[in-house]
């Protein structure tokens, strides 16, 4: 049986605008930027400032209130790697 690997984001650092830093459990650092999320429906709520900042990690990805949360592996996918 081969063992799989779950991808969960460890870390997240505000940076700015709707940006965040994501570390990842494979040690890649990505920027991501959530601006094209927040245009439909729950996560048009990330629009407010006050309430993106305020993200915290759930056991695997960055969560808002238990209301919004992204896959890691999307995250993944759209950050830019931090050189």
């Amino acid at each position: 049986m081969e063992d799989s690997f779950i991808l969960c984001v460890t870390a997240a650092e505000y940076v700015r605008d709707y940006i965040l830093k994501l570390t990842f459990n494979d040690g890649a650092v990505k920027l991501v930027d959530f601006t094209p999320l927040m245009q439909k429906g729950d996560c048009r709520k990330l629009q407010d400032m006050d309430y993106f900042r305020n993200f915290t990690l759930n056991p695997f990805t960055v969560d808002w209130n238990n209301e919004i949360g992204f896959a890691p592996e999307s995250l993944y996918e759209r950050g830019v790697a931090v050189a």
